[in-house]
Formats: C-alpha cells, sequence, structure tokens
C-alpha cells in the first residue's frame, strides 16, 4: 500500500471527513436556493465552483481509499455521486437546445440528494423507499385495475356531448351548464371526455381535490338532461370509488411501505449488534493473548 492510499484511507475513515463534505453539500443546497434569486450572480457561481471542486476531490480520495475500482463502482451512492458531478462540469453552451439545458440544470440540483449519501439513517430510509417500490407490485396492478374499471365506466356514463355535433338544443344546455356549474379550474377539460382524462379525474378523486365540486356538477348536469344518469347512480360512483382509492386502496400501500421500513431498520440494528459483538470478542481476544505474553514473560 503506497503512502497516498493509506493517507485516502486514514482521510474516509476520520469522522471530520463526512462532517466536512455534509457541510460543504448543505452550504452548496442553500447557495443553488439563493441562486434561484440570483441567477447569474458571480459571487454564487464561484461559490458553487468550489463546491464542485470539492465534490471532485471526494470522488477521488473515497476512489484511492478502494482496493480496486469495483469494489469503489459496488457502492451505488459513488456511481450516482459521479453522474452528478460530470452532469456539473458539462457547459450548458454545447446543449443543442433550451430544453436540454433546462435538463441539464436540473441533473446538476441533484447535489442536493448527496445528503443522503453522507447519513446513514438518510440512507437507510431510501433502501427501505426502494424496497417498498419492488414489493409493491401486486399492489399497484389491483389499484391499476381498479382505476381502470372506474375510468372506463365514467366515460360511458359521465361523458359529455361534444357541442360540436350536439343538437342546437344541447348546446344551450350546455352552455347553461357552464354559467351555474363551471368547471374547477375554469379551463379545465371535460372529466370524462376521454379515457386518459377519467384517469386523471380519478387520482384527483384520490387526493380529495375538489372531487365533491365534480359530484356536484355531474348531478346538475343529470337533472338538466344532458347525461342520462340518475344523480343517485353519480353520488354512488364518486363515493364508492374515494372509499375504495383514499380508503383501502393506499392504505395497503402505506402498510407495505411502513413494513418494509420497519424490516430495514430491524436490520440495521441487527448488523450493528453483531459488529458490536464483533468488536467485543476481537478486544478480548486481544486481551487473552496480551496477558498471555505477560504471563511467559
Amino acid at each position: 500500500m503506497n503512502t497516498a492510499t493509506a493517507a485516502c484511507r486514514r482521510m474516509v475513515g476520520k469522522a471530520w471527513f463526512e462532517n466536512f463534505i455534509m457541510a460543504v453539500i448543505l452550504f452548496n443546497s442553500i447557495a443553488i436556493g439563493v441562486e434561484t434569486y440570483f441567477p447569474g450572480n458571480g459571487v454564487l457561481t464561484l461559490l458553487n465552483n468550489v463546491c464542485l471542486a470539492i465534490y471532485t476531490a471526494e470522488i477521488f480520495i473515497r476512489y484511492f481509499a478502494s482496493d480496486t475500482l469495483r469494489d469503489y463502482l459496488r457502492d451505488g451512492w459513488n456511481i450516482f455521486n459521479i453522474i452528478v458531478v460530470v452532469a456539473c462540469f458539462i457547459p450548458e453552451s454545447v446543449m443543442p437546445n433550451a430544453a436540454a439545458a433546462a435538463a441539464l440544470r436540473v441533473v446538476r440540483v441533484f447535489r442536493v440528494m448527496l445528503l443522503f449519501k453522507n447519513s446513514r439513517e438518510m440512507r437507510l430510509i431510501i433502501h427501505a423507499m426502494l424496497r417498498s417500490v419492488r414489493s409493491l407490485g401486486i399492489n399497484l396492478m389491483v389499484m391499476f385495475i381498479f382505476l381502470y374499471i372506474f375510468a372506463i365506466s365514467g366515460v360511458y356514463m359521465f361523458r359529455l356531448p361534444d357541442p360540436a355535433t350536439a343538437s342546437p338544443d344541447m348546446q344551450a344546455k350546455l352552455t347553461r351548464l357552464a354559467e351555474i356549474a363551471p368547471p374547477a379550474p375554469a379551463n379545465a377539460a371535460d372529466p370524462y371526455g376521454t379515457l386518459s382524462e377519467a384517469f386523471y379525474t380519478l387520482f384527483r378523486c384520490t387526493t380529495g381535490d375538489d372531487w365533491t365540486d365534480l359530484r356536484y356538477n355531474l348531478v346538475t348536469a343529470s337533472e338538466m338532461g344532458i347525461i342520462n344518469i340518475p344523480p343517485y347512480v353519480v353520488t354512488l360512483f364518486h363515493t364508492l370509488w374515494y372509499v375504495i382509492s383514499a380508503f383501502l386502496l393506499l392504505n395497503l400501500v402505506v402498510a407495505a411501505v411502513v413494513a418494509n421500513y420497519q424490516s430495514t431498520m430491524d436490520s440495521a440494528h441487527e448488523q450493528d449488534a453483531k459488529e458490536e459483538e464483533e468488536k467485543k470478542r476481537r478486544l478480548e481476544e486481544a486481551e487473552k493473548a496480551a496477558s498471555g505474553e505477560g504471563g511467559k514473560s
């Protein structure tokens, strides 16, 4: 082991190194937020470049502290760190258009997520979230099946007539409906006009966003004879969907996340306990070896 490698390993193993990198990330995160108020400010640009230089030095220090390149890349956070730092070195002038330049700026903002890399507790939370995503396949499939059924049913039952092809009498009713029961927001499309719009409408209902206003508007449309569905069906449809989605399906998702979080924390505590026992065992063996050598002498 050469001197540089040994020095890098000692540095990475020190608590002050992790705390220093954490402080730099926090400072850089604040600077990124302030820069949105003062774009192109020279002082902020200089500070961000200094932070970028520190991130670059950290990459090389952690690389030299690793045994091999494969060992260094085995940690996914190191790969994430490299991607973010490399993106920060790409000048916006080489981007083909404004959209690409905006995407590059968004990638640079991900420097804030480097906080996760330097905090064990945050890494555990992210690990629990990833485990939850992997285990939510069946739950999401069940949720999508219900969403698909209700969306298609909503299109068939609640789609408003097309004003371009409607009769003059129906056009007058649609105009009157827009006056007494305007959509929210005012520029919103027919909530069940298409399947894709029905998906989004049901998602809005799940979040509790104006789903009662949607119900009242459709009840008004029913009473005016615009849709051939009785008001009680409108009420039953939206109430049933809200109960199933907000109270049942979402609770299944929450339960899966909580279970994976608890499992991750239990595994981490078990690992900590094993490491502590291993340290005690090694210490006892060292003490026994030292006492044995003392007896011989």
